[in-house]
């Protein structure tokens, strides 16, 4: 099993109402206004047309969900392979500290593996201290050698 009971699993159409609840709640932890109806639609388009894997974090025996991770897909032309982006990890604020993060993150990985992906990036806030401890724990390395930028529209 996992940790104190929970499993991770991909998450699928069946899933949506639990995914809008949670996805709703990481926007707004992001200072987003709540908008489940969004939220659901663009969840929803993601599983119908393949574009992400969404990973759902819930309680073996009650199936209650507590936290989930969104994967983009993307590739790396000098590689000739696949990278996935880990864009999304949200859990509960009452379930964290429970090791739900860390199993996410495993799953990921592990997705990763399985497609034959050269690996997962991410990025986080320069701030968020105990997100940068998560992720050098589980072998994720700080990029000082790229400058990244983005072009907003």
């Amino acid at each position: 099993m996992s940790e104190k009971g929970w499993k991770v699993r991909p998450a699928s159409l069946p899933d949506l109402d639990a995914l809008t609840e949670l996805f709703d709640a990481y926007r707004m932890f992001y200072r987003q206004a709540s908008d489940p109806e969004g939220a659901r639609q663009f969840l929803s388009q993601r599983l119908e047309n393949l574009q992400s894997v969404i990973l759902l974090a819930e309680h073996a025996r009650t199936g209650e969900a507590a936290g989930f991770t969104q994967l983009y897909p993307t590739f790396s032309s000098v590689s000739m392979r696949r990278v996935w982006t880990l864009n999304d990890l949200y859990v509960r604020p009452e379930h964290r500290g429970a090791g739900i993060a860390g199993q996410l993150l495993d799953a990921a990985r592990e997705h990763a593996e399985l497609t034959g992906a050269k690996g997962l990036q991410l990025s986080t806030a320069p701030d968020n201290r105990t997100a940068q401890k998560l992720y050098e724990g589980r072998g994720y390395i700080k990029d000082d050698e790229y400058w990244h930028y983005f072009l907003t529209i």
